[in-house]
């Protein structure tokens, strides 16, 4: 059981050398993991129709056979299409050059309009800089003496016998040379498609087994664990794979529909542009946007057509983005906005353009490891879009750097579906309890704590001016909220008054008072009264008992409730003690405080006899 753990700790001082390392070799062999890594994807897309065509009995490698030759056949000849389009395209520009010129020039604006006088300043301005004065004398030539220039004077040749330029001139390209000149660009992009459909086909043939090497290199110890971490991976990715690619050909088939109808050419060739580039975040389906309407600007003389593709692409895009995504999806792939970016520019500048493809499988599989392996855990802090602070700790953060307006935030956020009371068990009282705690080991400066005890109370005056109406009591009934120590039991009394007077009770909050007997001397009680002795533990521990023991001396008939708000620290065991020492009801919650208190007196168990509630 030490070996792990030994193993983790010599590995913490480099951390940073293990990440420059993994960052190379990314790098450097990129030729065998950017395959594998297409290759991983294509798996994890295809895994589904080959073990739906495995259920008609066709067989492990018939199946797989199957599957990848229609699916690599369909990818070459929409590839062929879009190539022979693409080329088309490229050729036809010249023959746009007219219609560009007069879009550019109707931008311009009228003649002898601001726009077009500052235009022609600066393309005037341009020229000017960019050509070389005209009639520029030639640069002096340096003088020697008469006798060096009579030495070397030479007849001049007459212009009909000077030497000609010479122009070298190859030979045409034979057979070979052309096909190695028409063959060579595609080589690198052939080659790495083989591969790719090698490391697929065994990927899918062999699939059980390589997950089973992947478990046993974890470890068996880790079992649960790594298999937790390879489920979530394989739904997340493949769930995120399969709906990416069903919407995106979808959207670039009504693309291709829309543009085709509009009249704009090679439809087809943006159409799967614009699909493929809804792969890449967020700049990606601007990008395949703009594409046809820029060229609808080139070949129509008119402006119909190009606000046509721009209204086609809008309507599209804001369907697939805001309604249809949100629906098929319906859980996120667990990546921040930020990250995605980051991420984006990470895998680009590693692998290029096919690493902005990747970057969003790549990094879900990343924030997945960060969840489940603790050395990783960074990566599920940085690359994630979970919370990675509680609404507790948020709002004492935010107070402790007097940041009241973001503090108020966190309180509006969590009252948008939790109720009140929820908010002072969960939140409030928590962010109190760990500002006790750091008052009373000194790292909490008396400048923070007045702010932070200060900004409590105005947010809970707030919110009692914000709450409804308090319901008039119905009985004779008082509650006496009394706190146990200091400024913090204070508020939380206050509190339980607050959330009391709402539920129809007529309550009494007393201050912080120098000692017990001030307490007792304030104190009027009636025989019909409740009181409730408000205690942050564990250091208003100690108090809460001696103020206990006080009014079970003067009152000994008196019910009282002790709320130990969020004490976790001894157990059933503690609590049952404080109940019966003095014959006191001991709450965690103000909850459970409400509920003590709405409980008629003949329902009430006898202290210390049963368990709490």
């Amino acid at each position: 059981m030490e070996r792990p753990n030994a193993v983790s700790a010599s590995s913490r001082p480099f951390p940073l050398l293990a990440f420059v390392v993994s960052i190379a070799a990314l790098y450097f062999a990129k030729e065998i993991f950017v395959p594998l890594a297409l290759a991983v994807l294509f798996a994890f897309l295809l895994t589904p129709l080959v073990t739906g065509l495995e259920r008609l009995r066709l067989g492990r490698i018939p199946s797989v056979t199957l599957v990848l030759i229609v699916s690599f056949s369909l990818i070459g000849a929409v590839g062929w299409i879009v190539a022979n389009q693409l080329i088309e395209v490229i050729n036809e520009l010249p023959n746009y050059t007219s219609n560009i010129r007069e879009k550019m020039e109707s931008l311009h604006g009228p003649h002898g309009g601001s726009l077009a006088k500052a235009t022609d300043s600066v393309q005037q301005l341009t020229k000017e800089l960019s050509t070389s004065p005209a009639n520029q004398p030639p640069p002096p030539v340096p003088m020697r003496s008469a006798r060096t220039q009579t030495r070397k004077a030479a007849p001049s040749l007459p212009s009909s016998e000077r030497p000609l330029p010479v122009e070298i001139v190859e030979p045409p390209p034979g057979a070979l040379q052309a096909l190695r000149n028409v063959l060579g660009p595609l080589l690198a992009p052939l080659s790495t498609a083989g591969i790719v459909m090698v490391f697929s086909i065994v990927m899918l043939v062999k699939r059980e087994d390589l997950r089973n090497r992947l478990l046993r290199l974890l470890g068996q110890r880790q079992l649960n664990v790594a298999t937790q971490a390879f489920d979530d991976a394989t739904q997340r990715v493949s769930r995120y794979l399969r709906m990416q690619f069903v919407v995106n050909a979808a959207y670039g088939s009504l693309l291709t529909v829309g543009l085709y109808f509009i009249g704009v050419p090679t439809a087809l060739l943006w159409g799967v542009l614009a699909g493929l580039l809804r792969f890449v975040p967020y700049i990606g389906p601007i990008i395949g946007g703009s594409l046809p309407v820029f060229l609808a600007l080139a070949v129509f003389s008119s402006w119909v057509q190009p606000l046509l593709c721009l209204g086609l692409f809008v309507v599209i895009e804001v369907t697939v983005a805001y309604i249809i995504e949100p629906w098929l999806y319906g859980a996120h792939t667990g990546i921040s906005s930020l990250a995605i970016l980051v991420a984006a520019a990470f895998w680009t500048a590693l692998w290029g353009p096919v690493g902005l493809v990747l970057s969003t499988p790549l990094t879900v599989c990343l924030v997945v490891l960060g969840r489940y392996v603790p050395q990783l855990e960074f990566l599920y802090v940085i690359l994630g879009d979970e919370p990675v602070l509680s609404p507790e700790v948020q709002l004492y953060q935010r107070l402790l750097a007097m940041d009241q307006r973001e503090a108020h935030t966190v309180i509006e956020l969590f009252l948008k579906d939790r109720s009140l009371v929820e908010l002072y068990d969960t939140v409030v009282i928590p962010a109190l309890s760990m500002a006790e705690e750091e008052r009373h080991r000194g790292v909490l400066d008396e400048a923070r704590e007045n702010f932070l005890i200060q900004s409590i109370n105005e947010f809970i005056a707030e919110l009692a001016d914000q709450s409804k109406d308090p319901v008039a009591p119905s009985q004779d009934i008082r509650v006496v909220c009394i706190p146990a120590s200091d400024r913090a039991d204070e508020t939380t009394a206050g509190m339980l008054a607050q959330l009391l007077e709402l539920a129809g009770y007529a309550t009494v909050s007393f201050p912080v008072m120098a000692s017990h007997t001030d307490v007792l001397a304030e104190l009027s009680i009636q025989q019909s009264d409740i009181v409730c002795i408000s205690a942050l533990p564990p250091f208003a521990l100690m108090n809460a008992r001696s103020l206990s023991k006080r009014l079970r001396v003067s009152f000994p008939k008196l019910r009282i409730v002790v709320g130990l708000w969020n004490f976790s620290g001894g157990g059933v065991t503690a609590e049952q003690r404080l109940e019966a020492a003095f014959a006191v009801e001991v709450v965690t919650t103000l909850a459970q405080a409400i509920e003590r208190v709405q409980m008629p007196v003949e329902s009430m168990p006898l202290p210390g006899t049963s368990p709490r509630i």
